[in-house]
């Protein structure tokens, strides 16, 4: 020992710093074998037409943005690689028709689930969407994902295509927005499929999908939606009485009119509640409501756009909803009771039987029946406490969590 320090020979005789010299000569000479890991990269595939479908994609991608995923997650709406023209179609016609004539809705609906997929009919409108698809397919090659997640059924029918032609080389699944099994989800070449319940579940085992390729996940719903949260504090941020039985309106039905005409009817009630109305981005409804509010203090509160819908559930004993497959996935995580409201025939009304069968809502066709549904629920506190245990108890907030974990999972193998 020379100086305080080993000399060379010294140092590869001495047991202990020999074995630390062999270590470090070993790391050294693997390291450029081993460059470091590389995010995974995940797209996010959905459309547009209605908003749950986008609303599920971008909870996906909100989780996988979380520091526990080392993945780069990419969400993109189909619709913004399309022409004007068949966008217009396909999102404008889409939400026209549900709104305007809800019953053709529901034949289409059943038709299209019972036609056959070799039809002419059937060809020729995947070559319309091929055709006017062409933008979003050099997205995606730009973006070389690992994996692909489809939330709506569209781009899975574009991708099965090109899995077959085998100009495609990675996974690609499904997560169905609904607690229904449309035909049109069901694509071949697909790694796997996410199902909402047990029910969707078997529905794809009848369509032909292998039992290993189904993962019963729920819907996902943004994180937000996961974590405890305290009322009174919700209730304190929006002006509420956190002590007072709260009723919590999403969205007006066909059958039961205007948000500020089902307020003003409800607040006609005697039963002692206040009420949450949102207006969302409609502005004339929010300005009807605002004046109804001052007619009604203390008692309605108008809520525009907000990307905190969380902490108004917080604040609520009840919610009156369309039964759209996340909007009643976020009630269920929450542990709220619904009443479902003018469910269009199709996906909607599928969702409603859901619920109602499960105990967790109830149905109003038109503002009697609601007005009705309302009173009886308040006037029997503990129907409405079975409700809300069997609503927490359906609900699944991890939904996404399961479903990255599954690609992942995959993807890495």
């Amino acid at each position: 020992m020379v100086g305080g320090f080993f000399t060379a020979a010294q140092l590869l005789n001495h047991p202990v710093a020999s074995a630390a010299v062999n270590v470090t000569l070993t790391f050294f000479q693997h390291a450029h074998l081993h460059p470091p890991m590389s995010k995974k990269r995940i797209l996010l595939l959905s459309v547009s037409a209605g908003a749950g479908h986008m609303r599920a994609a971008e909870a996906l991608r909100a989780y996988a943005d979380l520091p526990e995923y080392a993945v780069e997650a990419k969400h993109l709406d189909v619709m913004d690689f399309v022409t004007a023209g068949f966008r217009k179609v396909y999102t404008d016609f889409y939400i026209k028709l549900v709104n305007k004539a809800p019953t053709l809705w529901g034949y289409l609906y059943q038709i299209t689930n019972e036609a056959d997929a070799n039809s002419a009919t059937e060809k020729f409108r995947r070559a319309v969407e091929r055709l006017n698809t062409k933008p979003l397919l050099k997205e995606i090659a730009a973006f070389q994902p690992d994996a692909i997640i489809c939330t709506h059924f569209m781009p899975a029918e574009l991708l099965s295509r090109m899995l077959r032609k085998n100009t495609l080389h990675c996974p690609v699944w499904v997560q169905v927005t609904d607690f229904d099994l449309h035909r049109m989800w069901v694509h071949e070449h697909m790694t796997g499929y996410f199902a909402a319940n047990d029910e969707v579940a078997f529905r794809m085992r009848a369509q032909g999908i292998a039992d290993a390729a189904i993962a019963v996940t729920g819907i996902p719903i943004m994180p937000a939606f996961a974590q405890p949260l305290d009322r009174a504090e919700c209730a304190h941020e929006f002006g509420l009485d956190a002590q007072r039985t709260t009723i919590l309106l999403m969205g007006g039905g066909a059958g039961l009119g205007s948000l500020d005409a089902i307020a003003e009817r409800l607040l006609t009630l005697e039963a002692n509640f206040q009420l949450i109305v949102l207006a969302g981005k409609n502005a004339p409804a929010l300005a009807a409501l605002q004046a109804l509010a001052k007619k009604h203090p203390g008692r309605l509160v108008p809520q525009g756009f907000t990307n905190q819908v969380e902490r108004l559930m917080a604040c609520a004993d009840l919610v009156i909803t369309k039964p759209g497959g996340l909007t009643t996935s976020e009630c269920l995580a929450m542990g709220l009771p619904m009443i479902v409201n003018a469910p269009i025939p199709g996906q909607e009304e599928r969702n409603s039987d859901f619920l109602l069968e499960q105990g967790v809502a109830l149905k109003a066709f038109d503002r009697v029946t609601l007005e009705y549904r309302v009173c009886y629920l308040l006037e029997h506190p503990a129907k409405l406490a079975e409700m809300r245990d069997k609503a927490r108890a359906l609900g699944r907030p991890g939904a996404a969590r399961q479903v990255l974990a599954r690609v992942l999972n995959q993807i890495e193998k």
